[in-house]
């Protein structure tokens, strides 16, 4: 298999674990943990992993120059794209959280074709048409399941973190081009851990850890050890070999694994709507996906 289709693999992972996580965090929160206080066990928790990872690694040595990119990447991929994340979908609904994160490919390319000077290709950008018409129909029509005390709010904040996330996507490949992803990871999510300690750490102190059930410890590891540590290892591997844009388009799959976990679970039907919207996104991923010329990776 080529580095390429490895990359695509990688990229596929990620968008299963985050479709299963939408369920999984809202199982948590807020009535086990606050959304502030959860974000610090995921950050906190990831740090410890990837320190741990990183003496297995190379021994790369991080040019000081760089590290405002680092922390610029710490902010924007870790801090704010993760409270905003947590904190808007304790307000809305997983569903509407997930088709407001499905607007992130097209912030991508819009911020690619300005920062990055990258051309905007006709075949991508119908992907894309594509990828949001299928993924709209699955969330919009696809579900009847409502749980959002402030859907305005928590839907303005799961935009704002999809605008924080697309900017991560772009700053972050300087770094993937310069230096192994195990060299600097662990710096972004230690600067990123300094970050929300200050929001977070009143809502962990304050969780009840004796009045959690069993089943909701698994569920926040999976969250810090699943969602986070191997998500982001897969996405900075997945950016080596893929470009930014085409790395953002795998986010319209994770709706579609959603509903797929959920109908596994028997908290959800197959239907037409949702057989449709499928087709219709993974048209719009191989259109992003397929590459026609080397210049297209």
């Amino acid at each position: 298999m080529s580095k390429r289709n490895w990359a695509l693999l990688a990229a596929t992972f990620v968008s299963i674990i985050y479709g299963v996580t939408f369920t999984i965090a809202k199982d948590v929160m807020p009535k086990y943990v606050a959304p502030f206080g959860f974000i610090t066990m995921r950050v906190g928790g990831s740090v410890l992993l990837f320190w741990l990872v990183s003496f297995f690694g190379p021994k790369e040595k991080i040019e000081l120059a760089d590290f405002p990119r680092i922390i610029a990447a710490a902010l924007f991929g870790v801090a704010l794209n993760m409270l905003t994340f947590f904190k808007g979908l304790s307000y809305t609904s997983p569903i509407m959280g997930a088709v407001l994160m499905v607007t992130t490919p097209m912030i991508v390319l819009i911020l690619s074709s300005f920062i990055m000077k990258e051309r905007i290709k006709k075949r991508k950008a119908i992907g894309i048409l594509f990828g949001l018409a299928g993924t709209t129909t699955l969330i919009l029509y696809g579900k009847s399941m409502v749980n959002a005390p402030n859907a305005s709010l928590g839907n303005l904040l799961v935009f704002i973190n999809a605008v924080s996330y697309a900017f991560y996507l772009i700053i972050v490949k300087k770094l993937m081009d310069k230096y192994n992803a195990f060299t600097f990871v662990k710096w972004i999510y230690t600067f990123g851990f300094i970050m929300v300690l200050p929001f977070g750490w009143n809502e962990f102190h304050a969780i009840s850890w004796g009045n959690m059930p069993e089943a909701i410890y698994w569920k926040i590891g999976f969250v810090v050890v699943f969602s986070t540590f191997f998500t982001y290892l897969l996405n900075l591997l997945s950016m080596r070999e893929l470009k930014p844009t085409t790395v953002a388009v795998f986010i319209y799959l994770q709706p579609l694994f959603a509903t797929i976990f959920a109908i596994g679970l028997g908290k959800d039907e197959l239907s037409m709507v949702k057989l449709l919207s499928a087709v219709l996104i993974f048209v719009g991923v191989y259109l992003v996906t397929q590459k026609k010329a080397i210049s297209e990776q």
